[in-house]
């Protein structure tokens, strides 16, 4: 079975770096409030559950789920998965506000920031899907 390497080209600009930092840091804080918020049942986060049509008793295994997708994102090592996870349960979120009649940008503008953040900050991410200039 052959092994398939990536080999970062160059490493990110100063600016890029932080830029990815940035980005990241917000999503993570955001993403882990919500999560944390949904795991202690906060009043707030159990309605608006409950008002795109999930019971009660699904608030805090997706406050669970968000959490650990965000700690996943939060650790190099893992960003990538993280950020995969994160797709899936912002598609899912996509998906219900689709469902509900709701304005769907919120999870699509974060779905977006998760990756853009990664792609600033990493450079084998960068070599595997690069942006064209021409």
């Amino acid at each position: 079975m052959e092994t398939i390497k990536i080999e970062a080209t160059q490493t990110p600009s100063h600016a890029a770096l932080w830029t990815g930092r940035i980005i990241s840091t917000l999503c993570i804080l955001f993403l882990l409030a919500d999560g944390i918020m949904k795991i202690f049942r906060e009043a707030h986060h159990v309605q608006g559950t409950t008002q795109l049509g999930f019971s009660e008793s699904f608030v805090q295994p997706l406050g669970i789920t968000l959490t650990l997708c965000t700690i996943l994102y939060t650790i190099p090592r893992t960003a990538i998965l993280g950020a995969i996870l994160l797709t899936g349960y912002l598609g899912g979120a996509t998906a219900t506000m689709v469902h509900a009649h709701q304005p769907l940008y919120f999870p699509l503008i974060f779905g977006v920031l998760v990756w853009a953040g990664l792609y600033f900050r990493d450079s084998k991410l960068r070599t595997l899907i690069p942006l064209r200039k021409d």
